[in-house]
């Protein structure tokens, strides 16, 4: 498996995803950001992680050529409405709102969201938890959306950021009393020097389905339905085959699908 991590990461530096030799090409859209464990470089500059492997499962077992194409978070939809890629393989999470303007496959993961912060204050992820604090969002997310419906009115700012890096970062250094995002993306922050040393989790934050979707899928052009149709069979046939489960394991102790 070390080596099918290696061919994604290369793949990605190189322009392209695993998949079959004469096979449908396609652009999957991804932001060049580090999101561990879900996706980030090595000191070389090669991309790996979870996300990669999946993307990599996923358009060898849809029979699908794809060449990965960096895009910044904020214009992935509008790429993919543009025909600028084909799909969105990216822990985009299936919303309401999103699907206004695009579709989505099946969910490949689920996990909820949390609220770090400093690890010197005690405060839980709530409204009243949160009220007089600024949080920190990365922009054009569910948790930015998710802030601002929960906390505007309790929160004395919601600060908006490009990265999800740049948010932690100015929590580290005392600018934000509290991040939101993804749980598992957090707790792999904390695991992390910066992370130890400045800050814990807080909890995750009360179901919102409007807000936070059902999970995270595969993002595609509306009327798409031959690519959303090979991503579906591709998702439940890893499942099956127990393929999904083989790469998850190599990075989580339960299980991302969610319930």
């Amino acid at each position: 498996m070390k080596a099918l991590l290696a061919t994604a990461a290369l793949a990605l530096v190189l322009g392209l995803s695993a998949g079959s030799a004469g096979a449908q090409a396609i652009k999957v859209g991804m932001a060049p950001e580090p999101y561990p464990p879900f996706a980030s470089p090595d000191a070389s500059g090669k991309w790996g992680g979870w996300e990669m492997e999946m993307i990599d499962a996923l358009c060898a077992e849809a029979k699908l050529q794809c060449e990965v194409t960096m895009t910044a978070w904020d214009g992935l939809i509008p790429a993919l409405n543009s025909k600028k890629i084909d799909a969105i393989i990216n822990s985009m999470s299936i919303t309401d709102e999103r699907k206004k303007s695009i579709d989505f496959s099946d969910k490949y993961y689920n996990t909820p969201a949390g609220i770090i912060g400093s690890k010197d204050v005690k405060f839980d992820a709530t409204t009243e938890g949160l009220k007089g604090k600024i949080i920190g969002v990365q922009v054009s997310t569910v948790h930015e959306a998710y802030a601002k419906k929960h906390f505007a009115d309790s929160a004395s700012e919601i600060k908006i950021y490009q990265t999800q890096d740049e948010a932690q970062a100015d929590l580290a250094a005392g600018r934000v009393d509290a991040v939101q995002a993804d749980s598992l993306s957090l707790a792999t922050f904390l695991a992390t020097d910066a992370g130890k040393a400045c800050c814990d989790m807080k909890g995750d934050v009360a179901e919102d389905v409007e807000i936070l979707g059902p999970g995270v899928g595969v993002g595609l052009r509306q009327g798409d339905t031959e690519l959303k149709d090979k991503f579906n069979a591709a998702i439940k046939s890893l499942r099956d085959s127990g393929k999904y489960a083989e790469i998850a394991k190599k990075y989580f102790d339960f299980d991302i699908y969610g319930k």
